[in-house]
This record gives structure tokens, C-alpha cells and sequence, in this order.
């Protein structure tokens, strides 16, 4: 059975396909926000991107029964527009991310994204990126290292971690690196996720430069829209989603969009209690304004 992605139903409900529309996902994964989009288009188009590219293959063999009304293109969503520009379009009517990462990526062991099972400490999402989380916990300087869990994991004890961290070097792999933060900083009471997962957090944003990328596709996204298009997107955490919220925002003062959610969107009780990795989730939409005229 397909894994269906968090918040579906909410993220096409917002999206409000159109048959014959021109649609992005910016983040393919498994193909489960794909599937959806593409039930629900006759003569329209889906562009599927994704930087990884065994999710590529993934999802190609689930969503080969539609045939030429998808288009693959391996990529990361910060080039949104040249992707657009290699098929030959120039505005469409939607755009959804995903900013998760995906089930197969934390199941998959040799990908390092988990410390659930020992792997190496290389959380890249395409294998051609340069950095990996080995380079960082092995080389990166202690304060530099600390200013990095605290900015990208928001990790308040991440000068203690740093610092064992740089005592344990050389460090192997992920279960090694999670047993070295759980010593340095023990998880509390009221702690309900292990202690490493904020560290980890930091570590794959970085590798990934996934706040950069989430900036450049926030930029370019209003002008893709066309009048009437929409913009849907999931995140997990406050970084990604404090983005979303700034440029919404910011589109809206400038006029180029339309907010559509007053307020963030989340899981019900029963997705959360189904799929339980679901409840950090926040969702939030905007609309490109209707000409008039």
C-alpha cells in the first residue's frame, strides 16, 4: 500500500485543481501529492521535481500509467524556474512542496538521515552535493559547529553538544553521533523526541542548504503563478515555516499574493494518530490575484 503523504487531502483541497492546468511539485518523493494532482487533471500537465534521484525512479514506475501528462526533471526546487523554462512554460496555475523528508530517505540506512539504524553520516539528498554531515561534525571548528545546531536545529544545549562532539572525533557513524549527543545532553523529562534529533535536524538542513533553496523557490514562485495560481506549503519546522509565513506576507504588502490561510493548517486527531511523524506539520496557501479588467 502507497504511504500517503501528510496533510493530502488539505494540500489539494487548497490547491484547487484545474483539469486542463499546469501544475509543480516541487518535492516528488514516493509520488503521493503527484498521484493526487494528476487524478484530477484531463488535458493538463504535472512537472515533478525532485534532487534525489532514486525518488525519481520511485515515483516514475507509481505514476506511469499517466503518462505524457507528467514530466520528470531531477532537480532542486530552488531552480523551479529554469526547470519551467526547459519545458517550455512560463506561468502555471499551482505549485506545492513538501519540505519533509521522505519515509524511504529515514528508512534507507546508507543515507545517514536516521540514527533508528547505524549508517553513515552523509544526509545528502542528491549524491553529487560536496558537503556531507561527515565533513561537518569531523572538520567544522567547535563554535561554528554550535552556532549551526543552535541556528538550523534551534538546539538550546548545542555548545554542550558541540563540545562532545569535537571531544569524540573521529565520529563513524549515526548511531555513534547520537550516542555522543544523548551523553552530552540526556533527554529531560519532558522531552518527548531523543535528544539527537534537533542536531540531526541542523546537520541535513546544512548539508542540503535547504533554507537557501526554500528562499530562492519563495522568490520566484509569485512570478510563476498565473492570475488565480496557487502556491501550497508543508513544513515541519519553525524555520522552514516562519520562511513561508515572512514571504506570504511580504507578497501580500507588495500585492503579488493573496493569503489564503488565516491561519496555519494542521493535522487533524486521526491523521496525527495514523501517521504520528505527522504532527509537526504546518500548511499554508496563497493565490496570485485575479486581473481585472
Amino acid at each position: 500500500m502507497a504511504h500517503i503523504p501528510v496533510l493530502l487531502g488539505e494540500a489539494i483541497r487548497w490547491l484547487r485543481i484545474e483539469p486542463d492546468g499546469v501544475y509543480a511539485d516541487c518535492t516528488l518523493g514516493s509520488g503521493g501529492y503527484a498521484e493526487a494532482i494528476l487524478e484530477r487533471l484531463t488535458t493538463g500537465r504535472l512537472i515533478a521535481i525532485d534532487w534525489d534521484p532514486e525518488a525519481i525512479e520511485r515515483a516514475r514506475e507509481r505514476l506511469r500509467r499517466h503518462g505524457e501528462k507528467v514530466r520528470f526533471s531531477r532537480a532542486s526546487y530552488g531552480t523551479l524556474w529554469e526547470v519551467l523554462a526547459e519545458f517550455g512554460v512560463s506561468q502555471i496555475q499551482g505549485i506545492v512542496a513538501d519540505l519533509g523528508v521522505s519515509r524511504e530517505q529515514l528508512t534507507d540506512a546508507g543515507r545517514g538521515f536516521s540514527f533508528a539504524t547505524d549508517g553513515p553520516l552523509d544526509m545528502r539528498m542528491a549524491s553529487d552535493h560536496s558537503v556531507t554531515a561527515a565533513r561537518i561534525v569531523n572538520h567544522y571548528g567547535e563554535k561554528p559547529l554550535a552556532e549551526l545546531i543552535y541556528e538550523l536545529g534551534e538546539e538550546r544545549r548545542s555548545r554542550r553538544i558541540a563540545r562532545a562532539i569535537v571531544r569524540a572525533r573521529p565520529l563513524a557513524g549515526t548511531k555513534h553521533l547520537a550516542d555522543v549527543i544523548e551523553r552530552a545532553a540526556p533527554r529531560t523529562y519532558r522531552q518527548r523526541i531523543h535528544p539527537a534529533t534537533q542536531t540531526f535536524q541542523a546537520l541535513r538542513i546544512a548539508v542540503n542548504d535547504e533554507l537557501g533553496e526554500l528562499g530562492k523557490l519563495l522568490e520566484q514562485a509569485p512570478r510563476l503563478l498565473a492570475p488565480g495560481g496557487r502556491l501550497v506549503f508543508v513544513s515541519f519546522h519553525s524555520l522552514e515555516d516562519r520562511m513561508v509565513k515572512r514571504a506570504f506576507q511580504d507578497g501580500a504588502r507588495q500585492g503579488s499574493l493573496k493569503i489564503l490561510t488565516k491561519h496555519v493548517v494542521r493535522p487533524d486527531e486521526e491523521e496525527v494518530r495514523n501517521n504520528p511523524a505527522s504532527r509537526s506539520a504546518r500548511l499554508r496557501a496563497a493565490e496570485a490575484p485575479v486581473l481585472q479588467g
